[in-house]
């Protein structure tokens, strides 16, 4: 699948990478097991089977209305067995978010994109594991608890700011990042 992606700044990016890090430390299936130059953490705006690059002048006017502060809410799950469980960190979906998801939607609307990115069905989030058993997200829960417990008791790791800063188009086939 190809998508449309927004990029964290370095500080949050490194928190979620931290993240993937405490999972896989734990024995578990994480995104840090991903060893892709082009892996990064990121929010997706639009998945389909294709994009026309003709929308990146598009998409790049739409780019500009980044920098977006965001927040992020609780841990969210996705799937079921036996394809597997993901888990992911959700983001509140703030008016300006949702604007600019929408733009993007609708620029890139002739590319059929799957139902689950389509405006007022879309759930912001940064995806944490993948394919995850039932037992292993349960594990998974507890250990990023538990890590958050200890940042919080030492006050380290503490992201006060969150920014989404860029945005790029990931083209599956070719694979290669495009940035918008």
């Amino acid at each position: 699948m190809h998508s449309i992606e927004l990029l964290l700044d370095e500080t949050t990016d490194r928190a979620v990478r931290d993240s993937w890090q405490v999972l896989a430390d734990a024995g578990l299936p994480s995104l840090a097991h991903h060893s892709g130059a082009t892996n990064a953490p990121h929010v997706s705006v639009s998945v389909a089977a294709g994009f026309d690059d003709r929308a990146d002048p598009r998409l790049r006017r739409i780019a500009l209305a980044l920098p977006l502060p965001v927040a992020f809410a609780g841990l969210i799950v996705f799937g079921r067995p036996p394809r597997g469980l993901v888990l992911a960190r959700a983001l509140v979906p703030t008016a300006d978010l949702l604007d600019l998801h929408r733009d993007v939607h609708e620029t890139v609307g002739g590319a059929a994109p799957v139902d689950h990115a389509t405006p007022g069905r879309w759930m912001p989030h940064l995806t944490l594991a993948s394919r995850l058993s039932p037992d292993q997200l349960a594990l998974a829960i507890v250990v990023l608890s538990e890590a958050e417990e200890a940042e919080e008791a030492t006050d380290a790791g503490r992201v006060s700011t969150s920014r989404l800063v860029s945005m790029r188009r990931w083209d599956s086939d070719a694979k290669v990042v495009v940035g918008l």
